[in-house]
């Protein structure tokens, strides 16, 4: 395809993950109408060809794809409902993406919302950090209309390496909160893993050299136990993000009738760090509790 017969994209949110996908979209020869709260935020992207709106309902109202990826739930909200909003201004028979990680319950709402207006929307959050969206490699959750699905794969295929359509609208949030889940685990017993190493006597480090490479391996243990045993608490991904996916998870479990026990002892864990103002550390931080 020729610039002129791509989609135009809207790209509403560039923050650490947000600023490298949109760049990806624009060298890959994308017209890309940019929104974000900072314009400061946006500079590497206007330098690369993106077309900068103050108002992101603006942007939307020129653009046939609208992806979204902010901070929280209540931020996708007002984007999408508040009067003059997304939905309110996007072209008809635009696809709306909201790639933050949210509510599954709001995510079926805006869907609803959009098929009334003739429009379609998916929820598509994703995983892999800030290397994963810097290096396009993201795992991408999506959930909707399969047809929608379809028209925009090409795109989600610019930012991400594994996408999967996991069903109808809200389906990309709650598989989100499974992988929030797993993360919450895996982080819990990294830390303590550690923390006992170090209570025994042991050299920490040494003992990484072999269980990473045994069966307590893991992609959060390899990278994050050497910062944790450095004290490197520089933010890959906010304790504060963390805390927001996890109250959702949790929230989402309690209202099917389970009882998370290792989810609830992980947000406690990191709501004490919240505590102690460290809500803008990275999740390693959580090697702090022990």
């Amino acid at each position: 395809m020729t610039p002129e017969t791509l989609p135009t994209i809207a790209f509403i949110g560039l923050g650490i993950m947000g600023g490298p996908m949109a760049g990806h979209l624009l060298a890959a020869g994308y017209t890309v109408h940019l929104h974000s709260r900072t314009r400061a935020k946006a500079a590497a992207q206007i330098e690369a060809g993106g077309i900068w709106h103050d108002d992101p309902s603006e942007a939307a109202s020129l653009a046939d794809i609208i992806i979204t990826m902010v901070g929280l739930p209540s931020d996708v909200e007002e984007l999408y409902l508040a009067p003059g909003g997304l939905l309110d201004r996007a072209r008809p028979n635009a696809v709306l993406i909201d790639m933050t990680t949210s509510t599954p319950s709001l995510a079926v709402r805006i869907a609803a919302e959009a098929e009334a207006r003739g429009l379609r929307a998916l929820d598509a959050p994703v995983s892999g950090g800030p290397a994963g969206a810097q290096t396009a490699r993201l795992s991408i959750m999506v959930g909707g209309n399969a047809d929608a699905f379809d028209a925009v794969l090409p795109v989600l295929q610019r930012m991400g390496t594994n996408i999967v359509r996991q069903g109808g609208p809200g389906a990309g949030q709650h598989t989100k909160m499974s992988n929030q889940i797993v993360i919450a685990g895996n982080m819990l017993g990294a830390a303590e893993g550690l923390a006992y190493a170090t209570a025994a006597g042991l050299d920490p480090e040494r003992v990484l050299q072999s269980i990473g490479t045994g069966a307590a391996a893991s992609f959060l243990l390899n990278a994050l136990g050497p910062r944790m045993l450095k004290g490197d608490f520089a933010p890959g991904f906010m304790i504060q993000h963390f805390v927001k996916d996890m109250t959702i998870a949790r929230d989402e479990s309690m209202t099917r009738g389970l009882d998370l026990k290792g989810l609830k002892v992980a947000l406690e864990q990191y709501l004490m760090l919240v505590e102690k103002h460290l809500e803008s550390e990275g999740t390693q931080a959580l090697i702090k509790v022990y």
